[in-house]
């Protein structure tokens, strides 16, 4: 038996898009790579891992004004919408997870990922929990970034879902955000 090409895109595209946004420790890549498990057909975008797809020439966001590292914010949100279409295409539900806090930064997301409704939920345990959870982690992180909780709240405030996170364990934190959206899973 010869390999024959098959059609990548289903005919039947994913129903949505999820965006997970908050500050470095809210929880977003935990509970974005759950909330995709409840699918059958899904996708974990990892915004960050994006940016690692940099070899030479990257620039890593930072408290500081840096119009490269500005630049490539945006240059990773437009691939992981570049990603989110093709999966959506392809009949799967893409999770995308980005530390979002500037109301351009969603602009620029709702702007350019349009093909499905975009459900955009802000994962906000409090500046004191992520830095906490920060601590915690493998990951070391050698920027404080929990100035950030203020500036999403006065950017975001009612522009997406908000789950406050910070005494929900990541399943029930996932259970939160498929009740705000309303996404049912068909599960694996």
């Amino acid at each position: 038996m010869g390999w024959t090409e098959l059609p990548v895109d289903t005919g039947s595209p994913a129903v949505g898009a999820v965006l997970l946004i908050g500050i470095p420790g809210s929880g977003k890549s935990s509970v974005a790579a759950a909330l995709a498990a409840r699918f059958a057909a899904s996708a974990h975008i990892e915004v960050d891992a994006l940016q690692e797809l940099i070899v030479s020439g990257g620039r890593w966001p930072s408290p500081d004004r840096d119009e490269e590292a500005d630049r490539q914010i945006f240059l990773r949100a437009r691939n992981a919408c570049l990603l989110a279409d093709s999966f959506v295409a392809a009949g799967f539900l893409p999770v995308i997870d980005d530390v979002v806090v500037r109301r351009a930064h969603l602009d620029f997301y709702r702007a350019t990922l349009t093909g499905v409704p975009l459900h955009c939920v802000a994962l906000a345990p409090g500046a004191a929990k992520a830095m906490e959870r920060n601590l915690a982690r493998d990951k070391t992180l050698t920027t404080d970034w929990s100035p950030l909780d203020d500036v999403m709240r006065a950017e975001l405030a009612g522009e997406t879902i908000w789950i406050d996170s910070a005494e929900l364990t990541v399943g029930e934190t996932v259970d939160a955000v498929l009740s705000a959206t309303g996404l049912t899973p068909q599960g694996p």
